[in-house]
C-alpha cells in the first residue's frame, strides 16, 4: 500500500484482511493489559486498541464483561440458539453502550461529569482518531479502504473468539435477582498448546473469570470445566457456519447440563425451537 503507487481496490482489501488477522490477535495483548493494575498497562491497552477502533474494550471488559459473564445481560456472552451474526451487532455495540455507562457512572462518582477530561474512553479514542489521522496524512486517502477493511475484520475476529467463550452457558440466579459467583463451568474452555501459545492462554478461560487479575502464565486448567471439540483457531470456521455451529455445539450445551436446558442461557426467540428438538417442552 505504501511504497506501490498503484494498488487496486482488491489488493487493498486482502492487505486489510492481513493486517485485521494480526491486530485481532493483537486484541489478546490489550485484553491481558487491560487486567493490569498500572494506569500505564491501561494506555498500553488502548494504544494496541486504536487500529481497530476499538477503545470501549478497555473499559467495558474488565467492569462489564467480567461482571455480567455468562448471563443473558452480558453483550459480550453468546446465547444458545444465537448465530455469529446475530451475537456480532449486540456485542460491538452493546459493549460500546456499556463502556459509555460504566465510564459516565465512574466520573459521576467522582463528581464530574462525563465529558470531563479524566474521561478514559476520550483518551482512547484520541489515540485511535490520531492513528487513523497520521495513516491518512501520510499516505493519502487511498489507505481508506485498507484501514477499514483492518478495522472490521480484526474485530470480527477478536469477536468470534468471545462468541465461543461462552456459548449457552449461564450462571445461575439467586432468589435476590444477583447471579452466582463465576466458576470454571461458565467459560469454554480447551487445552490446545498452540492456540494457547498464540492467545496469551485465553482457551484457559474459566480460571480467568475466576481469578481476573492472574497473570496469563499462571492460568489453569480445570477438567471440570466444558470441553469445546478443538482449540479457538479450530472453531472459528464452525462459529461461521451457523448449521454446523449448532450441530456441534448445541449437544454439548445441552449434555453439560445434564439435559435441563432452564439452566442454560438461550437466545429468547429459538427457545421453543431448541426444546423442541431435543424432544423438551417449552412450557
Amino acid at each position: 500500500v505504501v511504497t506501490r503507487q498503484n494498488v487496486s481496490m482488491l489488493d487493498q482489501i486482502l492487505l486489510g484482511v492481513s493486517m485485521g488477522a494480526i491486530n485481532g490477535v493483537a486484541v489478546n495483548t490489550a485484553h491481558e493489559l487491560c487486567h493490569r493494575p498500572k494506569k500505564s498497562d491501561h494506555y498500553w491497552s488502548h494504544m494496541t486498541l486504536a487500529p481497530l477502533v476499538y477503545n470501549h474494550f478497555r473499559i467495558e471488559h474488565p467492569y462489564g464483561h467480567h461482571k455480567r459473564a455468562a448471563t443473558p445481560e452480558d453483550p459480550a456472552s453468546s446465547k444458545m440458539g444465537e448465530t455469529f451474526y446475530e451475537f456480532w451487532p449486540r456485542t460491538v455495540f452493546g459493549g460500546l453502550k456499556s463502556a459509555v455507562e460504566i465510564e459516565h457512572k465512574r466520573l459521576k462518582r467522582k463528581g464530574l461529569s462525563f465529558f470531563s477530561k479524566e474521561n478514559e474512553l476520550f483518551h482512547g479514542w484520541a489515540m485511535s482518531t490520531g492513528f487513523h489521522a497520521a495513516m491518512l496524512k501520510l499516505f493519502g486517502k487511498k489507505v481508506t479502504p485498507y484501514l477499514v477493511t483492518q478495522a472490521f475484520y480484526g474485530v470480527s475476529l477478536f469477536e468470534i473468539i468471545n462468541y465461543i467463550e461462552h456459548y449457552g452457558l449461564k450462571r445461575s440466579q439467586k432468589e435476590d435477582g444477583s447471579y452466582a459467583r463465576t466458576m470454571p463451568e461458565h467459560s469454554w474452555n480447551n487445552n490446545n498448546i498452540v492456540t494457547n501459545l498464540f492467545l496469551y492462554q485465553l482457551q484457559r478461560h474459566s480460571d480467568h473469570h475466576a481469578y481476573p487479575t492472574r497473570p496469563f502464565q499462571a492460568l489453569r486448567h480445570f477438567d471440570e470445566a466444558p470441553e469445546l471439540p478443538s482449540g479457538y483457531a479450530t472453531m472459528l470456521i464452525p462459529a461461521l457456519i451457523p448449521k454446523l455451529w449448532f450441530k456441534m455445539m448445541d449437544q454439548r450445551v445441552f449434555d453439560h447440563y445434564e439435559g435441563d436446558l432452564t439452566k442454560a442461557n438461550i437466545l429468547p426467540k429459538r427457545r421453543a425451537q431448541i426444546f423442541k428438538k431435543f424432544g423438551l417442552s417449552a412450557d
